[in-house]
């Protein structure tokens, strides 16, 4: 950003200071209450294909609320805050490409058509490109997706029904950013296409990981 563009925004955020993403106070895009309480993702097997997983939270409570607000709230202002965490998250691995001299390049699994133009933007493209500037690493469309809408599919459902294409040849190594990993069937879809378009490594990326349903239930009962 210019110094012009820089000094605007400034002018921007005192007259309309940026508000909390969940709570909406004016002490934003994340204040300190909201932010204390996010839980830490599940622990659950890698989706096949799938080499490194990293989410930054449970997608429970606050990360269900976060992701939400990014996907049907248009709350873009989280933006730069979830991909600065998600990269420092990712670092390690990251510093693992470097020594393995094997550049990094960041994709996203893209959502529908349907619900793009309905949203005028995909979330996930828009923290994928955000986390590959901050890592200093390649950012582009790899994936078409040749599937429906899979929210509130059946997990067999989920399995049976994510399709993705690679739409040219990627390199060896790819990062693949998705707002919330479920039944990781759409990662392990991801991961299958690159993988045939000539990847040997895939690093997934999320905002949030879903528990299983019995997991769901029984923390329910425990709080």
């Amino acid at each position: 950003m210019s110094r012009a563009g820089r000094s605007l925004a400034g002018v921007l955020d005192m007259l309309f200071p940026p508000r909390c993403v969940l709570c909406d106070t004016a002490a934003g895009p994340l204040c300190s209450s909201c932010g204390a309480s996010f839980r830490p993702p599940p622990e659950m097997p890698l989706p096949p294909g799938v080499d490194h997983l990293i989410a930054l939270c449970d997608y429970e409570g606050a990360g269900r609320d976060l992701v939400l607000a990014l996907k049907r709230a248009n709350r873009r202002v989280a933006i730069p805050l979830v991909a600065g965490a998600l990269a420092t998250g990712v670092a390690p691995t990251v510093r693992l490409a470097g020594e393995r001299s094997r550049p990094l390049a960041v994709t996203w699994a893209p959502t529908t058509a349907q619900r793009r133009r309905s949203r005028g933007y995909d979330q996930s493209e828009l923290v994928a490109r955000e986390l590959a500037r901050r890592l200093g690493a390649g950012c582009g469309r790899l994936l078409q997706r040749r599937s429906g809408a899979l929210e509130g599919a059946s997990r067999a459902q989920r399995v049976d029904g994510v399709r993705f294409v690679a739409t040219v040849a990627v390199p060896p190594r790819v990062m693949v950013v998705d707002d919330v990993v479920t039944s990781g069937a759409t990662m392990s879809a991801a991961a299958a296409a690159l993988r045939a378009a000539g990847s040997t490594e895939v690093i997934a990326v999320a905002l949030a990981r879903a528990r299983s349903r019995g997991d769901r239930t029984a923390g329910r009962q425990a709080s």
